[in-house]
């Protein structure tokens, strides 16, 4: 098993006809992703050919999900339009979204989050402003490198995605169950909690290594639901130890006032819930390790 994606998945591209939606389409399709469409209502019945991998286009998510089954689609859509984008989606009522985009305005963020919420919430989404979802050996939805892990039997929950990949590179011989890229920005779909409590519910799932960062407090409220509601081990980190107080840092949701989103008061909250919590992502890494041998 894994979370929010399988090998039976079938994935659609919002922008595939687009450089980076062509750019990494090719390396989804490379690591084994079931990608059944794309969608550019301009392209609308056009196919793109990825190594001899013929491609549908099609001019909406609903058309897309009719003739092809599709439960999954990834927006490679540029900020302007991915608000639009999402609300299609959500529309459609496909199980899952994922929102690459960065840069994306945080009202256009707050107004699709709160648009699936009024639908009941049948849309998952996950970011905007991430490297999406990788289950090992399945399924990859996003820009996760698919090769620097293994499937294994730990769960991958990350606001941050280069220490997304790093960890997943730490930890490559032992391997993962799913990995989740959220993304750092003040509003995002799916959160820790989310993702823990997924984890939690997981046959497959043995341990779990939940990354955070500097800014707000997800990683405080994360604390207190795996307190109340995670049997399994749960291994942190939370990047920005040696940021200035007061400094906005480089993802917009990464803003420290006094000691409110600080590293250190994330770091007490998560230990304070019996999270073992590493000081660097190589000794998270340890951790993990000595957790998984017992």
């Amino acid at each position: 098993m894994a979370i929010f994606l399988t090998k039976e998945s079938k994935v659609i591209v919002q922008g595939m006809t687009g450089s980076e939606g062509q750019k990494h389409t090719r390396r989804m399709l490379a690591s084994g992703t079931n990608i059944v469409g794309g969608v550019n209502p301009r392209k609308a019945g056009t196919t793109v050919d990825f190594e001899g991998t013929e491609v549908p286009v099609f001019g909406t998510v609903k058309e897309a999900m009719e003739a092809t089954g599709a439960d999954v689609t990834v927006v490679f859509v540029p900020e302007k339009f991915t608000k639009s984008a999402v609300i299609e989606a959500i529309d459609a009522e496909i199980p899952l979204a994922v929102v690459i985009t960065e840069g994306i305005a945080v009202h256009d963020t707050a107004e699709f989050w709160a648009y699936a919420g009024s639908k009941g919430n049948k849309t998952r989404v996950i970011g905007p402003n991430c490297p999406g979802l990788i289950t090992p050996g399945q399924s990859n939805a996003g820009i996760i490198p698919a090769d620097i892990t293994k499937p294994g039997r730990i769960g991958l929950v990350s606001k941050s995605g280069t220490l997304t990949y790093q960890m997943m590179y730490e930890l490559r011989d032992l391997g993962f169950s799913t990995c989740v890229g959220i993304g750092g920005d003040p509003i995002i779909g799916t959160t820790h909690i989310d993702a823990l409590k997924a984890f939690e519910a997981d046959p497959d799932t043995d341990l779990i290594v939940m990354i955070g960062e500097i800014g707000g407090d997800a990683e405080e409220r994360a604390a207190d639901f795996v307190k109340a509601n995670v049997t399994k081990p749960v291994v942190g980190y939370v990047a920005g130890f040696t940021a200035p107080e007061g400094k906005t840092m480089g993802h917009a949701g990464a803003i420290v006032s006094g000691s409110s989103g600080t590293a250190q008061a994330k770091k007490e909250a998560l230990e304070a819930a019996g999270v073992k919590v590493g000081k660097t992502p190589s000794e998270t890494a340890r951790l993990a390790r000595e957790l998984l041998a017992g």
